[in-house]
């Protein structure tokens, strides 16, 4: 058996908002725009994709699941995430290398320090 990783489906409240946000902040481009779903690729074309759902359930909780991203320069891309609306999160993280971020839907992600 061969399994292919091919996207990753997040439920939210307002899937354009959200899909936008995130297509903004990774510089991904939408691939696929519709009633109820919003999908974003690397500019590469590499998968995952992001796919981006309607849910009417409100997200509850710390996410049992998150992404890590790896910038040049953390704290400018700390800066640039939280004026486009990202806010900053403890989720128990004490006094970490990596900044813990929720998007504008309260989706947790860290913004590492970068790799050398």
């Amino acid at each position: 058996m061969t399994l292919k990783f091919e996207e990753i489906v997040v439920d939210c409240r307002d899937f354009h908002a959200l899909g936008h946000w995130w297509e903004a902040a990774l510089g991904w481009v939408v691939i696929d725009e519709d009633d109820g779903v919003l999908e974003l690729q690397s500019p590469e074309g590499a998968h995952p994709t992001f796919l981006f759902l309607n849910s009417a359930e409100a997200k509850v909780g710390k996410n049992r699941i998150h992404f890590d991203f790896v910038p040049d320069d953390q704290a400018a891309e700390v800066e640039r995430l939280l004026g486009m609306g990202a806010r900053r999160v403890d989720i128990g993280q004490g006094d970490a290398p990596w900044v813990v971020l929720a998007d504008p839907e309260g989706n947790e992600f860290c913004v590492l320090t970068a790799r050398g």
